[in-house]
């Protein structure tokens, strides 16, 4: 998969410095899936049906000058890969303006470092500023003038800070300008022109975070709202009453002609002004369209026709009576979770959409849709190999799904047709087991666990209790899971294979009867001393298991909110972490060594506390003492992975948020 982010940080870690021009000649191979990710950015050039852009949470940007047929990827030569807003001046289609960040508050959320700007098309990149916003939802170019840019920084995603709110630039992202301020917890969501003067803006804010621990929805607090400008940003005044509610959550705002305004306001529903928001009419509460609206805010009406409202969600819904009634689009492609619109305003057939899907593009007023296969964007959590020869490469895909690929095939090349699922899972691990590789365990969100036969197709429910709702507080199940949960077989008892919740649990039978072969190793409390401390009321799950390679017994487990445990044989478990290591340090992975069962690495991620620096650790005497050995790594890659080469003692693999470093 080509991403941006893999900007490839080579350093040895070891007692001796390697040539640098030995790694000279190692390149990636992309071996797919062929297939789109989640997309919540899109552009086009209004009046050209040939040329758009997106911007993949993950895969920087990509452009398209055959309307969708082809895709390439204009972003790799910079080091962001999370993309959270594009805008083409409408005056100047050279100018390319792009905001790092996504800012949909997923608890996987990439980080930005601002804005981007492009003279030439998305040939040549230069960053412009506002590196600390990190998260951006929104760019809006002026229409006569391509050096006039207006940016709405949602700002941090676990902690309050300074840049965020609606920011101005008037010399093309030389300098910016704060213009619209509403304190550090509150960041800016969506903006939008009046059609027919540009200097009445609308901004949508909104008080949300992401928790430190793993929960679907973000944290939301007062101060969300709609602010709106006549003056081009210098002045502000809040659009409150007037039919609208005294209170909401996160809201999108598109602008129609004559002086009509929309608000989708979360969790009501729709509301619309005729007289540029003096005063407001509930349109609409049907759920679909205010489905988990802290995800879904976007709104798209037609330029020629202020009654034709689009508003993507799980589905593409469309009114054509000013918001009154929506249908859904039936020839939308792709599964779910649409995110956003952009119409031509020349030709509002013209249409680019923007899901979980990758990016598609319509000629026809949403009949028909280019195709999703053509933008290697994919994201996975985890990827593992089995041992055929030749290897097969397994993961599961989010949004999309699982997918498995032999490493080479008999016909010269790797395409589309060599790729096959084994199962609907998203997020999960895989651990293959290693007696038949026919046999697949892939897990999901929320602790959904299943055993998949790829002889024969069929898949078999194994997770160890019922599951409950994703939406359900945490510390209330009996079995706390995250969004992905370790999952690993044994190589020393292959018939074992580890799961983990807020325990460490077993199965030697194929997941039939599960065993929990630890106490809870999360930190929490039967009697909390607070309702404060999150951690001792049960909000942290095992986030990372490795049994070793060597030695039966001897499994090390690794916690979120900063605990690493070991048991030496296999049923009771010592505390061992690293000194100095505070609450919420999510142990993201363990690896345990294949030269020495004593011997093991941590990488440590910290960003949820809003420390973005790289943590990776070392044992040599089963935990007693620990060595930070993360030199040659720079803030702000923090480490999702390590891992040990297992054929050569010494060299290691780690996987940052930046890029893989060796």
């Amino acid at each position: 998969m080509r991403k941006a982010s893999l900007l490839i940080l080579l350093c040895w870690i070891g007692a001796n410095a390697a040539d640098p021009s030995l790694f000279d000649r190692l390149e990636w191979r992309l071996v797919g899936p062929f297939r789109g990710g989640r997309v919540i950015s899109v552009g086009g050039v209004a009046g050209d049906p040939a040329t758009a852009y997106f911007g993949s949470v993950g895969g920087g940007v990509w452009k398209t000058e055959d309307a969708g047929t082809t895709w390439s990827p204009i972003f790799d030569q910079q080091h962001i890969a999370s993309i959270g807003a594009i805008a083409v001046a409408p005056s100047n289609p050279n100018v390319v303006y792009v905001g790092t960040g996504e800012a949909d508050m997923r608890s996987q959320i990439g980080f930005g470092d601002g804005m981007y700007r492009s003279a030439d098309a998305g040939k040549t990149w230069k960053n412009v500023g506002l590196r600390d916003s990190r998260q951006i939802a929104k760019v809006l170019v002026d229409p006569r003038n391509a050096d006039l840019v207006f940016v709405a920084a949602l700002g941090h995603a676990y902690g309050p800070n300074a840049e965020r709110g609606v920011f101005r630039s008037t010399d093309g992202g030389s300098t910016w300008q704060k213009v619209l301020d509403r304190g550090p917890e509150v960041g800016a969501v969506d903006l939008a022109f009046d059609p027919e003067n540009s200097k009445v803006i609308y901004a949508t804010v909104w008080n949300g975070r992401r928790s430190q621990w793993s929960q679907y929805a973000p944290l939301e607090g007062p101060g969300s709202g709609l602010w709106k400008s006549t003056d081009g940003g210098d002045h502000w005044a809040q659009v409150t009453g007037a039919g609208l509610p005294k209170e909401w959550r996160r809201s999108g705002v598109a602008t129609g002609a004559g002086r009509r305004v929309y608000l989708l306001i979360d969790p009501d529903g729709l509301y619309r002004s005729d007289d540029a928001g003096a005063n407001w009419t509930k349109v609409s509460s049907n759920q679909g369209i205010v489905s988990r609206g802290w995800y879904f805010s976007g709104i798209t009406v037609n330029p020629k026709n202020p009654d034709d409202v689009w508003i993507p969600n799980v589905a593409v819904y469309r009114s054509t009576d000013g918001g009154r009634n929506f249908t859904i689009n039936r020839g939308a492609p792709g599964g779910d979770d649409y995110h956003i619109i952009w119409m031509d305003e020349k030709d509002p057939r013209h249409m680019v959409l923007g899901s979980d899907q990758g990016t598609n593009i319509s000629l026809n007023g949403g009949k028909t849709w280019s195709s999703w296969y053509n933008q290697p964007t994919a994201q996975f959590y985890h990827v593992i190999t089995d041992n055929q020869f030749p290897y097969w490469i397994y993961g599961s895909q989010q949004d999309s799904g699982t997918a498995a690929v032999p490493s080479r095939t008999n016909h010269g090349e790797i395409d589309a047709r060599d790729w096959i699922s084994f199962g609907g899972e998203e997020s999960g691990y895989v651990a293959i087991d290693p007696k038949d590789h026919n046999i697949i365990y892939v897990g999901n969100t929320n602790g959904a666990l299943n055993r998949f036969d790829k002889r024969t197709g069929e898949a078999q429910n194994i997770t160890p209790w019922p599951l409950r709702g994703a939406r359900e507080d945490i510390s209330q199940q009996k079995y706390r899971y995250p969004w992905t949960s370790p999952l690993i077989f044994s190589t020393v008892e292959p018939n074992t294979l580890y799961w983990g919740s807020q325990f460490v649990m077993k199965t030697v039978d194929g997941g039939l009867h599960w065993k929990e072969v630890s106490p809870d190793l999360t930190g929490a409390l039967k009697t909390p001393r607070s309702s404060d401390e999150t951690i001792q009321r049960g909000y942290g799950v095992v986030y990372s298991i490795a049994p070793s390679t060597l030695r039966a017994g001897v499994i090390w487990a690794g916690s979120d909110t900063g605990l690493i445990h070991v048991s030496r044989d296999g049923e009771t478990w010592t505390n061992v972490t690293p000194k100095g290591l505070g609450p919420w340090s999510k142990v993201s992975q363990i690896d345990a060594s294949h030269f020495d069962a004593g011997v093991a690495y941590a990488s440590v991620d910290r960003h949820r506390m809003e420390d973005y620096k790289p943590y990776i650790y070392r044992t040599r005497d089963y935990g007693k003492t620990w060595d930070l050995i993360a030199n040659g790594l720079e803030e702000p890659a923090y480490v999702n992975c390590i891992r040990e080469d297992p054929v050569r003692r010494g060299l290691l693999y780690a996987c940052t948020e930046l890029g893989v470093a060796v």
